[in-house]
């Protein structure tokens, strides 16, 4: 049986990635600020230790390449190791065959660097297209931590969605890969990053403490067998006030009967165990719709 609550401290290693990509620009200073993930990463490894907490960590290839000897730290504790682009790139916009040569090329780097062979995926800036699915089911993957249809609860995840705007929606086939639900209220990036045109917060920790536990508590009361997945960044939460904060969360969750921090690939496989496909379609999920001739919506039998 799974835990009343699984807490997934997952963390985005985008490290030089995003800033390399197209976030810096040609101002060299803030490909720094892509460094200081790497920097943080072994006071985060530290914490995680000192609790006992295994979890996931989504690791661009580019970043693998840049900092292998990390990436084999991060393994060599008992993390998990997920797939998330090659160098941070949108892929909404690339095409398919674009899209599946650069999610080739995030493998090639993760075993280059590592061995590793991923099962999970968290698309870059959560941005996913209409090919994504369909590639992650290509090369084997088993989850994917970017869609936000349930807050706490694990859903079978569709492809071949249909949303012309001048007619209904078409819900497509439902497939046996798993949606870790993800929310941007759970990413430290929403609160304490400075990225032109998009954030411009910088919040105390305190304010997001209390956001983040209240959501904490409300998972804890009303999804009993869900999954609480707070997104991470190394080079945003490895700031030592926030590194602080975290710490004083993760201590009053632990006091909860009955709650476990857990790697999202452990956690999926047991989901997966208790709530088998052709079971979870049965009970009717409104994630898994399709659309009758008349255009209207309606469940799955």
């Amino acid at each position: 049986m799974l835990p009343r609550l699984t807490v997934a401290l997952t963390f985005d290693f985008d490290a030089i990635s995003p800033w390399a990509h197209e976030m810096a620009g040609n101002n060299v200073a803030d490909l720094s600020r892509g460094e200081f993930g790497a920097f943080a990463l072994p006071r985060i490894l530290e914490l995680l230790t000192t609790y006992t907490i295994r979890t996931t960590f989504f690791v661009p290839g580019h970043t693998a390449l840049a900092y292998p000897e990390l990436i084999c730290q991060i393994r060599d504790a008992g993390h998990e190791i997920g797939h998330h682009g090659w160098v941070h790139e949108s892929v909404a916009g690339l095409g398919v065959e674009r899209e599946r040569a650069v999610f080739r090329r995030g493998l090639e780097a993760l075993d280059q660097a590592a061995g590793i062979r991923p099962v999970g995926y968290r698309a870059p800036s959560v941005d996913v297209s209409a090919h994504t699915v369909d590639i992650l089911l290509e090369h084997g993957i088993l989850y994917d931590a970017s869609f936000s249809g349930s807050d706490f609860t694990p859903y079978y995840l569709r492809r071949g969605d249909l949303w012309p705007g001048d007619a209904p929606y078409v819900f497509g086939e439902t497939v046996d890969l798993v949606g870790i639900p993800f929310y941007r209220g759970l990413s430290d990036f929403t609160y304490f990053e400075f990225v032109g045109g998009a954030t411009y917060q910088q919040l105390p920790a305190s304010a997001v403490h209390e956001i983040w536990l209240t959501e904490f508590e409300y998972a804890y009361t009303h999804t009993p067998g869900g999954v609480y997945d707070l997104a991470l960044h190394p080079q945003v939460i490895g700031r030592g006030h926030r590194l602080a904060m975290l710490e004083r969360l993760i201590k009053e969750m632990a006091t909860r009967e009955d709650v476990v921090f857990m790697r999202l690939d452990e956690y999926v496989q047991r989901w997966r165990e208790e709530h088998p496909l052709d079971v979870w379609l049965r009970d009717r999920p409104i994630h898994a719709r399709e659309t009758s001739p008349t255009g209207m919506s309606r469940a799955r039998s």
